[in-house]
């Protein structure tokens, strides 16, 4: 008889003895590690793959040890910290981004219960009923970590791309949580080992009466809410191409610029374990989590029991890794101007709006055949009355040539000639008027010597 899987309970982690725990906790933090070290290298052999060339191929099988010797070089290195720097600070800007990456992975469920040294316990560190909320807390503490070493280093250059940063890390943040909302909406729960659950199930709609199963992980259910966060994932964690916080040609390095050795690798380390956070995060409230897809488990009744858990969620981690390379393989960076306006312009205002549609949904469920109609209809004129009476953008006068020349303030730089035409230099004029004149038809040998023999008397 084929096992099936067990969901985790918030008693669960209460019953797990002292020992079990402090595994788990080292079995995160090394997983963590090894997943950065794996990351890294993935990341320059997909990158490589796409623009045709080799890649890391020297140091270890096929070059897969290659971050590993950075990472055991970095430390080593010489450190260079500016005389300006604000020493204390300097050095807790890199621990904070370091230990709210870590942290932020203790809420993340690996897998089902399973049976450890004979204990019974869930591949999750830990779960509280707002779990999900201790996520967005350590991300929120990540900006510290930014603004601080900009701040600290006592340069220009790190500090304007520690605000740079923290702007952005804010903005995009706003776009995350509001789209975990429809998350909690629908789910009914904030804990991200019940969040799973709750998709292990399709759920039943009815559509003109009759009654289908929807698919249970919520990236098809909310499909706007999961683009939305992928976006605002991508613009959370730097990636390009958000990565305006280290725009070389513009910053220099970023917020990050005078910082070497240890406290830089810091940095780096803290950067992928993000991008590896957030590919959890997007496993666990949209993917299902450590569940297997469909077609999996209609065949194999077992998928999802024990430790199985961990090679579906890790194989979905990875998919969601790839994506972020890729999107860095393939898109320029943007603009700094154009990337906060589609933040707070676009991603924000589409996001309350999918909300609204989908609180009104849930909530019409209990309607009556007539009360749908009437509030749908309700609904309809209102939108089209906030369209219709919406101010339209004005577009400017186009100016001619002449009217922005006579507008131009005193003192402004010369503007070239209209018909393209350039005048002759009044220098050159005068150089030509104060030239001797050259006869036409040339000159005489008898008149040549008889200028030449006047010179020489005078």
């Amino acid at each position: 008889m084929a096992a099936h899987a067990v969901d985790p309970t918030l008693e669960t982690f209460e019953n797990d003895v002292w020992w079990i725990t402090l595994i788990k906790l080292l079995g995160v933090f090394v997983l963590l590690l090894l997943m950065t070290l794996f990351t890294i290298n993935y990341e320059r052999k997909v990158v490589a793959r796409m623009a045709v060339r080799p890649g890391p191929n020297q140091v270890g099988p096929k070059g897969w040890l290659q971050s590993l010797t950075d990472g055991l070089k970095l430390p080593f290195k010489e450190e260079i910290i500016p005389k300006t720097a604000d020493k204390v600070v300097y050095f807790i800007a890199p621990v904070i981004s370091a230990t709210t990456a870590f942290t932020a992975f203790s809420v993340i469920p690996f897998g089902g219960v399973v049976n450890m040294f004979g204990q019974q316990t869930a591949l999750q560190l830990t779960d509280v009923p707002v779990s999900v909320l201790v996520l967005l807390a350590c991300s929120s503490m990540s900006v510290y970590g930014v603004v601080l070493a900009g701040w600290a280093s006592g340069s220009t250059y790190p500090l304007l791309g520690g605000l740079r940063s923290s702007a952005q890390m804010i903005s995009y943040e706003v776009a995350m949580g509001l789209s975990i909302v429809a998350v909690f909406m629908t789910a009914g729960t904030m804990s991200t080992s019940q969040i799973v659950a709750a998709q292990a199930d399709g759920s039943p709609v009815t559509i003109g009466g009759v009654e289908l199963t929807a698919p249970g992980w919520y990236a098809v259910q909310l499909l706007p809410s999961f683009i939305i966060y992928m976006i605002a994932a991508v613009g959370e964690t730097n990636r390009a191409p958000f990565d305006l916080p280290e725009a070389e040609s513009e910053l220099v390095g970023g917020f990050h610029t005078e910082y070497s050795s240890f406290k830089f690798a810091l940095f780096f380390l803290a950067e992928y374990i993000n991008m590896i956070t957030v590919s959890a995060f997007c496993t666990t409230l949209f993917l299902g989590g450590w569940r297997a897809p469909w077609p999996i488990t209609a065949v194999w009744e077992g998928a999802n029991a024990g430790y199985f858990g961990l090679i579906w969620f890790f194989l979905k981690v990875f998919a969601l890794l790839f994506g972020f390379i890729w999107l860095r393989a393939t898109l320029p960076r943007m603009r700094y101007d154009q990337f906060m306006r589609f933040g707070w312009k676009v991603l924000i205002p589409v996001n309350l709006v999918w909300i609204l549609f989908l609180a009104y949904f849930k909530v019409a469920r209990g309607f009556t055949t007539e009360a749908r109609l009437i509030s749908a209809v309700a609904i309809a004129v209102v939108v089209l009355a906030v369209a219709w009476g919406w101010p339209a953008k004005k577009k400017p006068r186009q100016l001619s040539l002449e009217e922005q020349i006579h507008q131009r303030p005193p003192g402004s730089f010369p503007v070239p000639p209209m018909d393209l035409q350039v005048p002759p230099s009044p220098r050159a004029r005068r150089a030509v008027a104060e030239r001797t004149p050259a006869t036409v038809g040339g000159e005489s040998e008898s008149q040549s010597e008889s200028r030449s023999e006047r010179g020489m008397e005078v």
